[in-house]
């Protein structure tokens, strides 16, 4: 076959790659986003750039409080965040769906 290799990694790889799975299904794009850390401090690069390093170490961290601070009253609020008590306490999640463990 072609894709030994690929078809192989998939298979071995697969309880990790849909571990999102386990989580409501209005969490799902949140924990897919590619690259959450870079998103947040865009902001500030773009700032920290057009000021061309001027600034002392002091005022460099004063600014980008202050750019982080006003940028998140931007930010999109989580879908499902009234889910997130039963993530945070354990409730197990089975293709996005609640699991109900019964009594044996």
């Amino acid at each position: 076959m072609k894709w030994d290799k690929a078809v192989a990694k998939l298979v071995k790889d697969r309880d990790a790659l849909l571990a999102f799975c386990d989580y409501p299904a209005e969490h799902w794009k949140h924990i897919r986003t590619s690259n959450p850390i870079e998103s947040t401090f865009a902001t500030v690069r773009h700032q920290t750039k057009r000021t061309k390093g001027c600034l002392s170490r002091k005022t460099g961290l004063a600014m980008a409080f202050r750019l982080m601070m006003s940028a998140q009253k931007k930010w999109r609020k989580l879908d499902g965040r009234n889910r997130l008590p039963e993530v945070i306490s354990g409730v197990e999640f089975r293709d996005s769906v609640r699991h109900l463990q019964t009594a044996a």
